[in-house]
């Protein structure tokens, strides 16, 4: 069948709908949808919990982002996020160490195994699901043997419990949660680096077709890399938020929170086959996952129920997704 301009460009009208609007309209509609079932979903106080709850799981979805936009994924980001947490919390708990030394340990302990992830893949040719998950279980297994399966409590350790739930005021804005603060720095970053840098221009190329990004002269390996490294970093440092909010190192940290980053990612537009996204939409579909989490404990739905709704959400993203791919590829 023979496609005109016309049929293309409706194509492509489509495909941006679906991938970039789909989202936004679903988030306004829940936004609404609970403001009439309760009138504690607008508060402000809600509403900042939303984006304070929800900031480990948007710095980690970002790092999901960069890994899906080559056409990989990381089951990891969790158990690295549990980790993180904990030998972060170890190191000035038990070790006496300074905040700013762990943080810089921490994070590059998670780069690391983001290191490991890329090599497991690019030279062990094993699948990215495959890599990834084997990691998920590793990470897991070395947070309870370092904590001995008990918390490691941070109390009193007030500069590395002010970054989960203290404050700044900001001119104009009033008290804004340091942790969004720092999850808006991640977003904002990671934006600009994908659309105005050459390594940007290449992730998007490895994810449209590999093989051409090779011939082309794309660092392909170095770029892949990057991303898996990165991906780990993010997921540190959202380990570490994450602990700072509990007041303690819980070594089940995290349990179940790379499927909220993939689904995050997925609902925010980026396609799960490579090289469609961006960090921002990625962004709007963490804060939809949030959206719906806190309307459903609002509204008082039992914990079955809620993960019946979110599994359903998920698979309504992946459908949209495959239908966008098939449209692009008419």
């Amino acid at each position: 069948m023979r496609l005109n301009s016309r049929d293309l460009s409706w194509q492509v009208i489509i495909s941006a709908l679906l991938r970039r609007g789909m989202v936004l309209i679903v988030l306004v509609a829940l936004m609404v949808y609970f403001t009439s079932q309760s009138d504690r979903f607008l508060q402000q106080r809600n509403l900042i919990n939303i984006l304070e709850q929800n900031a480990a799981l948007i710095i980690i979805t970002v790092g999901m982002t960069l890994t899906m936009l080559i056409a990989g994924i990381d089951l990891s980001v969790g158990s690295v996020a549990a980790l993180a947490g904990a030998i972060s919390a170890g190191l000035i708990v038990n070790n006496g160490l300074p905040f700013g030394v762990s943080v810089v340990i921490t994070l590059a302990m998670g780069f690391g195994i983001g290191l490991i992830n890329g090599s497991l893949i690019i030279w062990g040719k094993l699948p990215p699901f495959i890599a990834t998950l084997a990691m998920l279980g590793i990470g897991r297994g070395l947070t309870l043997v370092y904590t001995e399966g008990r918390p490691i409590s941070l109390n009193g350790v007030e500069e590395y419990t002010f970054y989960g739930r203290g404050d700044v005021v900001l001119p104009l804005l009033g008290e804004i949660p340091v942790s969004v603060l720092v999850a808006l720095a991640v977003v904002i970053i990671s934006g600009v680096v994908l659309s105005t840098t050459r390594f940007g221009l290449h992730v998007y190329a490895i994810g449209g077709n590999e093989e051409t990004a090779r011939l082309a002269g794309v660092p392909v390996n170095r770029v892949k890399m990057i991303a898996y490294g990165s991906s780990g970093m993010l997921a540190a440092l959202g380990g570490m938020l994450l602990t700072a909010r509990l007041f303690s190192a819980q070594p089940q940290a995290a349990v179940g929170l790379e499927l909220d980053a993939i689904a995050a990612a997925v609902l925010g537009g980026v396609s799960l086959f490579g090289g469609v996204g961006n960090v921002f939409g990625a962004v709007t579909g963490g804060l939809l996952v949030g959206v719906l989490s806190n309307g459903m404990n609002l509204l008082r739905l039992a914990s079955f129920l809620q993960q019946m709704i979110q599994g359903v959400v998920l698979v309504l993203a992946v459908a949209v997704d495959m239908i966008t791919k098939r449209v692009e590829g008419l």
